[in-house]
């Protein structure tokens, strides 16, 4: 039996800043994953995928991720996922430099 679709997004990353971005339900690619496009059919799904790898020249390594709602946006369901979101751990730069200590 096949397992039922669970809600994704569709993330990256920047291919010349490297840096993690989520596609956006407008066509925009944010570094934040609040203003992701949060995707329930998964025929729309891989559409939107098709779309971001379309775009090599803009993107690299586009892949769907699961994601849950809340009222800030799509959360992520993965330890993999909230990690990308917070940026590298070695060191404070990049998203880490701004964020509360």
């Amino acid at each position: 039996m096949p397992r039922a679709f669970t809600p994704k997004i569709v993330t990256a990353n920047d291919l010349l800043e490297g840096d993690v971005i989520y596609l956006t339900a407008d066509d925009r690619w944010s570094r934040h994953l609040a203003e992701a496009e949060l995707i329930t059919d998964e025929a729309h799904a891989q559409l939107r995928l098709l779309h971001a790898e379309a775009q090599p020249g803009k993107v690299v390594g586009a892949y769907l991720a699961d994601a849950a709602p809340s009222a800030r946006g799509p959360e992520p369901v993965h330890f993999r996922e909230e990690f990308r979101r917070t940026g590298p751990s070695n060191y404070r730069h990049g998203k880490q430099e701004h964020a509360p200590a």
